[in-house]
């Protein structure tokens, strides 16, 4: 379900295309392979990104959740504030319990999520290269990176993310 995004800076198409035949013959589907180039720059023979992709979906859903966390931590310590107050030990556990949930899962988000977004290769696309975006499992990360780094060099790494396959963003 969650896949992990590598991100590739490629100079042109035609270098681009050959990275896209390696992942292919290494077993990546190419439904897990997005290009995007900037203005001017036509993708005739690579996988485009959908809309979802080219808006950099993950990152709202990413800013929603930390919000969302943020919220929840904010009414867990109004409850507590309240809950000890008025002398409810049960009232004051069940904030405690809820804080401590968000601050772990805020604190997970934030040391091992990848974090590697679309706004920031908004200026490789102005010079009109491609940005291949290829979805893997997590257990991939390093094999794909080696065959990359190993059989075209000028691709230059931008970083990794992630995705969730089903909602295709």
């Amino acid at each position: 379900m969650f896949h992990r995004r590598l991100y590739f800076i490629v100079p042109d198409e035609p270098q681009a295309v050959k990275i896209v035949t390696d992942l292919e013959t290494a077993g990546v589907d190419r439904r897990h392979i997005h290009a995007i180039a900037g203005k001017g720059t036509t993708l005739e023979k690579l996988p485009p990104a959908n809309e979802r992709q080219r808006r950099d979906t993950v990152w709202r859903l990413q800013q929603a959740l930390w919000l969302g966390n943020l919220v929840v931590f904010a009414l867990g310590g109004i409850g507590l504030i309240v809950s000890v107050a008025q002398g409810s030990l049960t009232g004051t556990i069940l904030s405690s319990a809820v804080m401590v949930l968000t601050l772990t899962a805020g604190f997970l988000f934030a040391t091992r999520v990848p974090d590697t977004h679309l706004d920031e290769f908004r200026g490789v696309l102005s010079h009109h290269e491609v940005l291949l975006m290829v979805d893997i499992p997590k257990q991939r990360v390093a094999e794909i990176e080696e065959l990359i780094y190993r059989r075209h060099p000028e691709a230059t790494a931008g970083g990794t993310g992630w995705t969730i396959e089903v909602l295709g963003i």
